[in-house]
């Protein structure tokens, strides 16, 4: 059962400016594990990470390292979440994330279904 879905879509020469420009926001963001990305990977993630908070109804008070997005070679990405993101996907009853991002022409989109199963 579709619980909920969510999209986003980044302008990579945009987001990176920002970045630039507010040099904290990268750490607030992004996991370890994303944080050293290449530019197009990172507002791929953050466009992800946008789609995951919409596909849960976009609740105030989730953190943003609650959310991790992982390159699974030959397969789609992965997502894993904890803290604030898990306890609105348990209040929803998601239990589990369908995940596809893109970046090209200097864009980046991601595209999120929160599904939960039926009972």
């Amino acid at each position: 059962m579709i619980v909920g879905v969510g999209i986003d879509v980044v302008d990579v020469a945009r987001f990176m400016a920002t970045l630039e420009r507010a040099p904290g926001l990268r750490a607030r963001l992004f996991t370890d594990e994303e944080r050293d990305l290449p530019a197009s990977s990172l507002a791929a993630r953050f466009a992800a990470k946008e789609a995951i908070a919409k596909a849960l109804g976009a609740p105030g008070g989730m953190r943003w390292h609650d959310a991790t997005v992982r390159r699974i070679v030959g397969g789609p990405p992965e997502v894993e979440v904890r803290g604030t993101v898990a306890a609105r996907a348990q209040e929803l009853g998601v239990s589990r994330f369908h995940l596809s991002i893109s970046h090209d022409a200097g864009i980046a989109s991601a595209m999120v279904v929160a599904e939960g199963d039926l009972g």
